[in-house]
C-alpha cells in the first residue's frame, strides 16, 4: 500500500485533496500542516496519520518523508499579495526546497508540487498560455512559484527524483450568491471535481517524463492556460465550465 505525504493539508485545497483520497483511494495518508485545528476531523483513522510540519525546518521535513512513496506538496503562502521576507521566502522558496531536499533523501518516488497559474500571469489576458510558455509572473508569489518549478525540474533531472508541478488556476472561486468572478477568473477557473480527476490521474499515470508541468483548469469556454498536453500526458477529462457555471451562454452560428 502506498503512503502519500499531503503537506499543507489544513488548506481548502489541502483538506479536500485529504477527503478525495480517503474516498476514492486505499492509500496511507500522512497530513502535514502547521495548523493542526482542521484536521482534527481525520484523527482516528488506522491508515492515515496527522501530524505537525513546518517546511520551513529540514530536520521536520527529513522526519516526514520517511518512509513515504509520494508527496503532495501544497504547503505555503497561498496568497498572490504575500510579502517576500515576512512568508515567501521561508514558506515558499525555503520550505520547498527542504520538501525536495528531504524527498531526495528518503527515497520518495514521486513529487506533485502545487505551482500557480500566477506563474504566468504577466501574459495579456487574451494570450492564452501554453505549458512552454516562458514564465511571466505578475507579482512576487508568481515569482516563488517560479522558482518551485525550477526546483522540481532541477531536482528531476539532477536528481533522478520524478517531479510533477500543477499550475493552479481559480480553484474553487465561483460562488452562487457570492461575488461574480471576473473574466480573468472564468478562464482560469478548476472546479474541485476536475482537481480531483487531474491529482488522481497525475499520481497514477505511469511513463511520465522526469520533469513535467501540468496545467490545472477546468474546461472553460476561454481558457487562460492551454490544457491539451494535459489532457495527453495524464488522460485529464475535465468537466466543468465556468461561463456556464455563472449563466453566460454562447450560441454557434
Amino acid at each position: 500500500m502506498k503512503k502519500i505525504l499531503i503537506t499543507g493539508a489544513a488548506g481548502k485545497i489541502g483538506q479536500h485533496v485529504a477527503n478525495t483520497l480517503m474516498k476514492k483511494t486505499s492509500y496511507q495518508l500522512k497530513l502535514a500542516d502547521i495548523n493542526l485545528l482542521p484536521l482534527e476531523k481525520f484523527k482516528g483513522s488506522s491508515n492515515h496519520e496527522v501530524i505537525y510540519l513546518d517546511v520551513s525546518s529540514l530536520a521536520e521535513c527529513q522526519k516526514a518523508c520517511k518512509n513515504i512513496d509520494i508527496i503532495i506538496h501544497l504547503a505555503g503562502d497561498p496568497s498572490p499579495n504575500a510579502d517576500f521576507y515576512s512568508s515567501l521566502l521561508e514558506n515558499t522558496i525555503k520550505g520547498s526546497y527542504n520538501i525536495f531536499k528531504a524527498a531526495s533523501d528518503n527515497g520518495v518516488t514521486r513529487v506533485i508540487a502545487a505551482s500557480s497559474a500566477q506563474t504566468v500571469e504577466g501574459y495579456p489576458l487574451d494570450f492564452q498560455v501554453i505549458d512552454s510558455s516562458p514564465v511571466r509572473p505578475k507579482n512576487m508569489y508568481g515569482v516563488s512559484k517560479c522558482f518551485v518549478e525550477a526546483l522540481a525540474s532541477y531536482f528531476a533531472y539532477e536528481k533522478q527524483l520524478q517531479s510533477i508541478v500543477i499550475r493552479i488556476g481559480a480553484y474553487d472561486d465561483y460562488k452562487p450568491d457570492g461575488q461574480p468572478l471576473s473574466a480573468r477568473d472564468m478562464s482560469a477557473y478548476i472546479s474541485p471535481e476536475d482537481f480531483s480527476d487531474l491529482l488522481l490521474k497525475t499520481i497514477t499515470t505511469k511513463n511520465l517524463p522526469p520533469f513535467s508541468i501540468l496545467h490545472g483548469i477546468s474546461e472553460n469556454r476561454f481558457k487562460r492556460l492551454n490544457i491539451e498536453e494535459t489532457k495527453r500526458l495524464v488522460g485529464y477529462t475535465p468537466n466543468s465550465d465556468a461561463f456556464k457555471l455563472c449563466g453566460i451562454h454562447f450560441f454557434d452560428r
